[in-house]
């Protein structure tokens, strides 16, 4: 294990699982050859064979293990036997219940399972059930957020949940570069899990205009109009585009089904329409008015300057940790003022 390495990786750097396919073996071999641990992104539908493919493809880019996200609120059986099957190293879950038989199936299969959770009660859920590690949310993530608590707080309460467990916790909202990630280790994290700066690398399969809006816009908003109907109930952060600011204050009773179709895209390896107000980002083969379509991001959007490799940004973050820790904390000693201290 290398420098604050995590679950057998080298590195506690993990590449959050893009939906709907944005996370493609491209990205996550460039990952994991960096020495982090990148997630592919489950189809929200059963598709087994075509998963297998995307783990054997995966699998053709890189020798190093990786992982998979699965979305419970989506048909998944199918999908989990064929992840298991595969014996990929780690199975991600969000958004359903984290039950124990799961957990010892996995196990069975020699597969860490990680679920990510965005509140203190789902963390003790994932605990009892006996996992591998925890993902923590806070509010500032990018794409469909669980929970309503920022990370600066919630974060150090499931560290203190966890206590001595061996479970270790992964810090993911908001966090671009080093100095996320040392404030994540501050607060008792042990690893950071980062989205919208892997969107935004050359390997990422997110459309060339959805790259080049997270390097040129800088606000985020909660919101929950994308996506109404296929997936209510999961309100998401997207970036406050053009689009957006015109069209935020959709009225309640409206969702996708009966607006205009304003493209279309292959998504694993399906044709699907995208109508206006659909929760799905443009991906590589996306035609139509592309800058109408949702866009997720983090609240760190703005500190993303430029495309990069995904190995580059794994470096950086490690590097720039290092870094930071020696120059700024190493031998700081806290200045006591004296009036302060009790006789």
């Amino acid at each position: 294990m290398g420098w604050r390495g995590i679950l057998g990786f080298e590195y506690g750097i993990v590449q959050g699982p893009l939906g709907p396919d944005i996370s493609g073996p491209d990205l996550v071999a460039a990952v994991a050859n960096a020495g982090g641990l990148g997630l592919l992104r489950s189809p929200d539908w059963e598709s087994p064979e075509y998963l297998r493919e995307l783990i054997r493809k995966t699998r053709t880019l890189t020798d190093k293990p990786f992982g998979v996200g699965v979305v419970l609120e989506f048909p998944h059986e199918e999908n989990i036997k064929a992840i298991l099957d595969e014996k990929v190293a780690v199975l991600q879950i969000s958004w359903g219940e984290c039950s124990k038989d799961l957990v010892l199936e996995a196990h069975r299969a020699g597969v860490k399972v990680v679920p990510q959770i965005g509140s203190v009660e789902q963390a003790k859920q994932a605990v009892d059930a006996g996992v591998d590690a925890i993902i923590v949310q806070g509010l500032e993530a990018g794409g469909h957020v669980l929970g309503k608590d920022g990370l600066i707080s919630l974060l150090p309460m499931v560290v203190d949940l966890v206590g001595d467990q061996d479970i270790p916790v992964i810090a993911s909202g908001g966090i671009v570069d080093a100095r996320g990630y040392v404030a994540a280790l501050a607060l008792g994290a042990q690893g950071v899990c980062l989205g919208t700066r892997f969107v935004a690398t050359l390997e990422s399969y997110a459309h060339p205009t959805y790259k080049r809006k997270l390097i040129e816009l800088d606000k985020t908003e909660y919101t929950n109009v994308f996506g109404r109907a296929r997936w209510p109930g999961a309100p998401q952060r997207a970036l406050r585009t053009p689009f957006f600011n015109d069209w935020k204050s959709l009225p309640p009773d409206e969702n996708e089904l009966n607006q205009p179709v304003i493209g279309c895209s292959t998504v694993h390896g399906m044709e699907k329409e995208i109508r206006r107000f659909a929760g799905t980002v443009p991906n590589v083969t996306t035609r139509g008015d592309i800058e109408s379509m949702v866009m997720y991001a983090g609240e760190g959007v703005g500190l993303i300057k430029e495309i990069l490799p995904a190995g580059e940004v794994v470096q950086k973050l490690v590097e720039g940790a290092q870094h930071l820790i020696h120059q700024k904390f190493s031998g700081i000693q806290p200045k006591v003022e004296p009036a302060l201290v009790a006789n």
